[in-house]
C-alpha cells in the first residue's frame, strides 16, 4: 500500500510535503521526530519478524505432529 501510495506523488509534492513538516515542527524538533519514526518502525520490523517466525513454528509443530486415527 505504501509504494502504491508513494506512485501518486511526485518530486514537487514531497518537497511540498517536508516543507509542510518543516513549518509545523521546526528545525529544533526534527532529528526528535526522526528518531522517534526510526525507533518506531524497528518496532514494527521485529514484531513482524516474530509473528512470522511464530507462525513457521507453530506451522511446522502441526506438520510433525502424527494424527491419531480413529
Amino acid at each position: 500500500m505504501t509504494t502504491m501510495f508513494a506512485a501518486f506523488l511526485g518530486g514537487w509534492e514531497i518537497i511540498l510535503i517536508l516543507a509542510v513538516v518543516l513549518i509545523l515542527f521546526g528545525p529544533n524538533k526534527l532529528p526528535e521526530l526522526g528518531k522517534a519514526m526510526g525507533k518506531a518502525l524497528g518496532e514494527f520490523r521485529k514484531g513482524i519478524k516474530e509473528g512470522m517466525e511464530e507462525k513457521e513454528s507453530s506451522a511446522k509443530s502441526e506438520s510433525t505432529t502424527p494424527s491419531k486415527s480413529i
